[in-house]
């Protein structure tokens, strides 16, 4: 795409201008420059998707496809997302700041999400839609509907295919509704749809804020959404959808656990902060941003997490040696900061970092920070901060690492790090969280990731995400 300035949405297979008249900036994060504009799409905008996506479901070639041809074109998408894996990383890091070292090189971007419309590919052509009961009754899964897409803008391909890829191989259409912040990347995953020979408005993209959203949201003509972004925006949504009984897949916020029982290798852990407590600079959902040490090891704790957290490389995130890169926003640094603050005003202290990097006049760059002298009650303990900020809290028996770590609103990620494996384990189960790790923390495509609480409603990924694009039918004969 050589031209950032996009007045267009993507209806019925091409795109075509706009109704609304307004437009936001894209701004580079790292850079603070605007490099693109994109529409703030209206309800007649998103009204023309929805649509365009009815008469796809009901009318078009898509209704008559197989399981198998479906999944055939899920398989040629991923072929032409693959294609264009590089322009597609470069293009979500100027937009969102992630750094390419990430997910393994600026391709890493639009990989994470080729796999996944290629696993569900095979879940789709694999399927048992229809089966005959005891009784003689068959029972019949069949497709929601049409689906309303809105992705985050921390994630913004894979989350887009945690929802679309699934809804597709179901026999779904879609509206999709990127984050504004990342909104540009989503036209080349329409070229990619386009150019794997998906039918005329099976898959349409209307850009806009929160106001589109909830647009698309509100029609009537949706009749699901699957949502990731934060658990305030989750409420609204739920609240929305619960009034008109339609079905809705929320992945919300958390503030995640990493248990270091006192056997813990602690080398294992602090080589994985990055990945686990800080990836993307703390801008992840899951990322375990309280990490709960024995009293008996807790200064060697610290100072560990202060030593790996500190050694990080702040800077460019196009460069490969990057390990943190900026927050999304100017409004991202702020709200980060004034968790900082909050931290200070109620007795924690900063054991590193704690204000702006040195030498990074522009962008949006918060120091990798680690507060100490932490307790749950605490303001940083307890919200979600989404950004670069660590808390060490001291616990004295495993129960008590068990009782800290389910005193949250959340329950989203966490680990238990320990050299006994079966004590592990047993911790594990007692945490009320969604997903847990032991010794490390990855999401699997093939198992289901959501959360307790207000993490969410539903779950993504696995056959499980397969399912809820699906409802019954029972044909009593």
């Amino acid at each position: 795409m050589s031209d950032l300035v996009v007045n267009d949405i993507f209806v019925d297979g091409r795109r075509q201008p706009a109704h609304g008249a307004e437009r936001i900036e894209v701004i580079n994060p790292a850079t603070e420059e605007t490099i693109g504009r994109i529409v703030n799409g209206d309800e007649t905008d998103v009204d023309t998707a929805v649509r365009a996506a009815r008469a796809a479901y009901r009318r078009s070639d898509w209704a008559s496809l197989t399981a198998d041809d479906r999944a055939t074109l899920l398989e040629r998408l991923a072929d032409e997302l693959e294609r264009r894996a590089t322009e597609v990383g470069e293009l979500v890091v100027q937009q969102n700041g992630m750094p390419v070292s990430v997910l393994g090189g600026v391709g890493g971007h639009a990989l994470g999400a080729v796999a996944a419309y290629r696993y569900y590919a095979k879940i789709g052509r694999e399927f048992t839609y229809e089966d005959v009961r005891a009784s003689g009754t068959i029972v019949r899964r069949e497709p929601v509907g049409v689906v309303g897409v809105i992705a985050p803008w921390n994630g913004p391909q894979a989350l887009v295919s945690w929802k679309l890829g699934p809804a597709l191989a179901a026999g779904c259409t879609a509206v999709i509704k990127p984050a504004p912040e990342t909104s540009l990347d989503a036209f080349l995953l329409l070229d990619a749809i386009t150019e794997a020979g998906f039918p005329p408005g099976v898959v349409n993209l209307v850009t806009g804020d929160r106001a589109t959203g909830a647009a698309l949201v509100d029609h009537a003509g949706v009749n699901k959404i699957g949502f990731t972004g934060s658990t305030a925006a989750g409420r609204a949504i739920a609240a929305a959808c619960g009034a008109a009984l339609k079905p809705v897949s929320l992945e919300l916020g958390g503030k995640s656990a990493a248990i270091l029982l006192d056997d813990a290798d602690l080398d294992t852990f602090t080589s994985l902060i990055p990945e686990i407590s800080a990836r993307n600079s703390g801008q992840v959902c899951y990322s375990c941003t309280r990490i709960l040490a024995p009293e008996s090891r807790y200064d060697e704790v610290v100072e560990g997490v202060v030593a790996k957290l500190g050694s990080g490389v702040v800077g460019d995130p196009l460069r490969e040696s990057t390990v943190y890169g900026p927050l999304v926003a100017e409004r991202q640094r702020e709200r980060v900061e004034s968790y900082i603050a909050a931290g200070r005003s109620q007795g924690a202290r900063v054991a590193l970092g704690g204000g702006r990097p040195a030498g990074l006049e522009r962008g949006f760059y918060v120091e990798p920070t680690v507060f100490d002298k932490v307790d749950n009650s605490m303001k940083v303990a307890r919200e979600e901060i989404f950004g670069p900020v660590l808390c060490v809290i001291p616990y004295r028996t495993d129960e008590d690492a068990v009782a800290i770590a389910n005193d949250s609103d959340y329950g989203l990620g966490g680990s238990v790090f320990t050299t006994d494996l079966d004590r592990g384990l047993a911790i594990a189960h007692q945490i009320e969280t969604g997903t847990i790790g032991l010794n490390g923390y990855g999401i699997r495509l093939d198992a289901p990731f959501g959360g307790y609480k207000a993490s969410g409603l539903g779950r993504e990924l696995g056959p499980e995400g397969f399912a809820a694009y699906l409802q019954y039918k029972s044909i009593y004969r």
